[in-house]
């Protein structure tokens, strides 16, 4: 019982960890669910629990990569700044720890805009767009990081009693 509380305290740090990226939350949630199952045992409900969770995220990797640049595609960006933008996120992640990755991001998409359609308005229409696609990408790990949670819960249950 005490592991299924440490267990989820750590698991709702990691809910958090989604909105401020300190930590990197469904990883986190995935971990913890991993060496819960190694301290109580996994049996049948544990790794099917397991297979669920990894495959929430694997899609969890995909759709933070797939809705922002879809959203940069349908705003506008031309693939020049989409590239802009993922060198622009590789170097604000050395830059600024935390949250360089995001602002590099949305810089680098605004600067190539810029530097390709000479005015603002195009360009921060472009940068809006990833914006947004960022946004919604953190909507769909909070749901999945809601899910993880709650299917691991339901081995935690099973385990309690």
């Amino acid at each position: 019982m005490a592991w299924s509380v440490l267990a989820a305290i750590v698991m709702v740090v990691g809910l958090f960890g989604l909105l401020i990226p300190i930590v990197p939350g469904l990883l986190l949630i995935w971990f913890t669910a991993l060496v819960y199952g190694f301290l109580v045992g996994f049996g049948a409900v544990g790794l099917a629990v397991m297979t669920i969770l990894t495959v929430l995220v694997v899609i969890s990797f995909v759709s933070g990569v797939v809705v922002p640049r879809n959203q940069a595609v349908a705003s506008g960006a031309s693939k020049s700044a989409q590239l802009g933008g993922l060198i622009g996120a590789v170097i604000g992640f050395f830059v600024i720890p935390v949250i360089g990755l995001i602002i590099g991001a949305l810089v680098g998409v605004l600067m190539v805009e810029m530097a390709a359609k000479g005015n603002w308005p195009d360009a921060w229409v472009a940068t809006k767009g990833v914006a947004r696609g960022f946004a919604k990408s953190t909507l769909i790990d909070l749901l999945l990081g809601v899910v993880m949670i709650t299917v691991w819960s339901a081995w935690a249950l099973t385990v309690a009693f």
